[in-house]
């Protein structure tokens, strides 16, 4: 959704994230709503969209970036049991339908966030933030 979006620009700006890249039918800018969910946020990351997630990860992977699939899979290992190289990129599935099959395949690992309640997941917008800042953990940022 749009406010997810928003949000994700927030946390991107927040972690100094170098982009947020956006992909099909997800809303990206210019948008209206997108600058009010983020705080402005939009304005001041950098943004690339791609007509599909292939698309974006063999970009990255030609541009040097590792990129890692965040989804609840039996390949996930939990996120805090990875090393993530610099640069490193996260891709962020669908709130319904998650990170699809042939993109699980391409990316280097695929990460999880271990839950306990009945919901096997967080809101996507709360998983990037988690992942985005082990990284910087990680990386001794934070």
């Amino acid at each position: 959704s749009v406010y997810n979006v928003g949000s994700i620009f927030r946390t991107a700006e927040t972690a100094g994230a170098a982009e947020v890249i956006t992909c099909g039918i997800t809303p990206h800018p210019p948008h209206e709503k997108l600058t009010k969910t983020g705080f402005s946020a939009v304005e001041r990351v950098k943004t690339r969209h791609f007509s599909s997630t292939v698309e974006a990860v063999e970009t990255l992977e030609r541009e040097g970036v590792q990129v890692f699939a965040m989804e609840t899979s039996d390949k996930s290992r939990g996120y805090t049991n990875v090393a993530y190289p610099q640069p490193t990129g996260l891709v962020l599935g669908n709130e319904l339908t998650g990170v699809a099959a042939n993109v699980i395949d391409m990316c280097r690992d695929v990460v999880e966030i271990p839950t306990l309640g009945t919901k096997n997941s967080l809101n996507v917008a709360c998983a990037a933030a988690v992942v985005a800042f082990e990284c910087l953990r990680q990386w001794d940022f934070v």
